[in-house]
């Protein structure tokens, strides 16, 4: 990638929402590629693992799997997607208010509400996960987490 140029993930993001599942595909592996300079784009890639394309799923997950930490003031945006019915997409959208730390804070009501619902163990364990990360302001959780602290599952 060219560094004299501004990266600008818009029509990207734009594609990932195509009708044709090769031009969704296409845009995810192009944001995957940009690496960090993608993190624009995290809340349309988290909403990518929800695609009905496999291939359009895999590159969003390897997007966010090196994109690193969200940029500050998408928290309420990942939030709702963590109450999300597809697992991949609240899976994603967890480990992203983790990585946000401390900035997460308005999200440990719906993280919460992840640990205590989600029908996925790998959810609810990022869910926990993440509530750890965001620190002291998580004791709103505190409720839901030692109601976690007794599920079926010990990494929750």
């Amino acid at each position: 990638m060219d560094d004299s140029h501004a990266f600008d993930p818009a029509p990207l993001v734009a594609d990932l929402v195509a009708a044709d599942a090769d031009r969704r595909a296409e845009a995810a592996e192009a944001l995957c590629r940009a690496g960090a300079a993608a993190s624009a784009a995290v809340v349309p890639l988290v909403r990518a693992c929800g695609d009905e394309d496999d291939r359009v799923r895999e590159w969003a997950v390897a997007a966010l799997e090196d994109i690193g930490p969200p940029p500050d003031g998408l928290s309420a945006q990942l939030a709702e997607l963590v109450a999300s019915t597809d697992a991949l997409v609240a899976y994603w959208a967890a480990t992203l208010l983790g990585r946000s730390g401390r900035n997460a804070a308005s999200a440990v009501t719906a993280l919460a509400g992840c640990l205590a619902s989600s029908a996925d163990v790998s959810v609810r364990q990022r869910a926990a996960w993440a509530l750890g990360k965001v620190g002291p302001a998580a004791r709103a959780a505190r409720d839901a987490l030692q109601k976690a602290a007794a599920d079926a599952d010990p990494r929750v």
